[in-house]
């Protein structure tokens, strides 16, 4: 079935509700009217629609994905309609539904609880929408594509950064939210390199905790109880920079910041900035453009039905989903330049402010 046969039937059917509704007694009608009309229909039957459930637009990162995959998907000749629940897993079903509602051809969700947003899958299908999960996968649900990173090696390039500058010693990992799914896998991929450390003796976690919301609060909080029951700590694996910006707090308050390495993720500006002062030891860049394009392209050809070329699948608990994983890159104090800089993502002028 066509886009546009399937947006004219969901219109035809969602004219007839608003024509039930209209029908009720009159204090139902002026109560409706008093309230935000919550059916909209795409006014422009001819545009392709997509519809982008992002988590949250309060870190840095997440925006500069908004911006890209719209200006992404406005290459193809299609329209996103974005909208964002600030960590919130109810709200952000009640976002999906109503997109869905407005009739997009497709819906990319960046999950805010992975487990949850199976929910929003099953809601999708009924309607013949496809699903795809930007970036964080959404588990046990019979998810349509996935795109994002290579994660594991995410949390692989963070233990192995750590490593060359402590090889042996107490070490703390302050994870992400374990309600995300890549948080998960950071950590299964950084757990690769210290696993065996841990077994010859030369490595001991004296704290491996994930970080609630992902906030930099929770993880200076976190790195408070790791220094609270020793100040003999020879490094900290922080699963992205914003966790790694509330280890460095607590670092600082204790006098250690910057006498122990400290990994990070997502190459924000903070985080880069640090790195260039000594507080920070490295990141990890994940070319958000790749990652907004790749999306955008498998985006417009599912809502046209075309066949979509994928590298390999993802185990989510429910099903293996068909994926693309690009490559993430380590970023020091040595490879700014060459990396972050050389992208655009970021200029000398930002980072030296």
């Amino acid at each position: 079935m066509s886009i546009y046969v399937k947006r004219g039937l969901l219109a035809l059917a969602l004219f007839s509700l608003l024509t039930a509704v209209a029908g009720c007694s009159f204090n139902s009608a002026e109560k409706s009217a008093n309230r935000e009309e919550k059916v909209k229909l795409i006014a422009d039957s001819d545009k392709l629609y997509v519809g982008f459930a992002i988590d949250t637009l309060k870190e840095e990162r997440w925006y500069k994905d908004k911006e890209a995959f719209e200006k992404e998907v406005k290459n193809l000749g299609g329209e996103v309609k974005t909208l964002a629940a600030n960590g919130n897993k109810e709200v952000q079903i009640q976002q999906a539904e109503l997109l869905i509602s407005e009739g997009v051809d497709v819906l990319v969700v960046v999950p805010a609880d992975a487990d949850a947003a199976a929910e929003i899958v099953k809601k999708a299908h009924s309607a013949g929408v496809k699903v795809i999960s930007y970036d964080r996968l959404i588990r046990n649900a019979d998810v349509d594509y996935y795109v994002s990173f290579d994660n594991e090696k995410v949390g692989e390039l963070q233990a192995e950064a750590i490593v060359k500058k402590a090889k042996k010693g107490n070490f703390v990992y302050i994870g992400g939210s374990s309600l995300d799914n890549n948080a998960v896998l950071f950590r299964n991929g950084a757990m690769k390199v210290l696993e065996p450390l841990k077994r010859q003796g030369k490595v001991k976690l004296v704290l491996d905790e994930y970080t609630k919301d992902w906030l930099p609060e929770e993880a200076k909080k976190n790195m408070k109880k790791a220094l609270n029951k020793t100040r003999d700590i020879d490094a900290v694996i922080a699963a992205n920079d914003g966790t790694a910006g509330g280890v460095i707090e607590a670092l600082q308050e204790a006098g250690l910041a910057g006498k122990i390495p400290v990994s990070g993720q997502d190459a924000e500006i903070q985080g880069v900035r640090r790195i260039v002062n000594g507080t920070q030891t490295m990141t990890v860049y994940k070319p958000i453009p790749a990652l907004a394009k790749k999306s955008a392209e498998m985006a417009v050809q599912a809502a046209k039905g075309e066949a979509i070329q994928t590298d390999t699948t993802v185990e989510n608990g429910k099903a293996k989903v068909p994926a693309i994983l690009l490559e993430p890159y380590a970023v020091t104090k040595g490879n700014i330049n060459e990396t972050v800089i050389k992208d655009g993502h970021l200029s000398k002028k930002d980072i030296n402010k």
